[in-house]
């Protein structure tokens, strides 16, 4: 069975590389995170990623950019939003967006 590729996009290095470690405990699935937009789209355009986690400081036009290249490239990706708060929250935000 594969991992389900999580693409985690921040800009505050040690929150992603805490958001990335979190995800990545879980067996089944597998993080890859991107401080820029350039490592994102590079990162998409490589793995096939079901999830996108678009944490802190990800500003509205980089975001609205980020989200039309992922859409255009993958119709079916989805895209949502991490808001911090520990990996509880993490985790509610991941099976939530999955429909789980």
């Amino acid at each position: 069975m594969s991992k389900l590729q999580i693409l985690v996009i921040g800009r505050h290095p040690e929150i992603l590389q805490t958001v990335v470690r979190l995800i990545n405990n879980n067996p089944n699935w597998q993080a890859t995170g991107a401080i820029t937009d350039q490592e994102a789209l590079s990162a998409f355009n490589t793995i096939v990623f079901k999830l996108v986690l678009l944490g802190g400081g990800v500003d509205n036009e980089s975001e609205a950019t980020l989200c039309e290249a992922f859409r255009t490239k993958n119709p079916e990706i989805i895209i949502t939003q991490h808001y911090g708060g520990g990996s509880g929250l993490l985790f509610a935000e991941i099976y939530q967006a999955l429909g789980n």
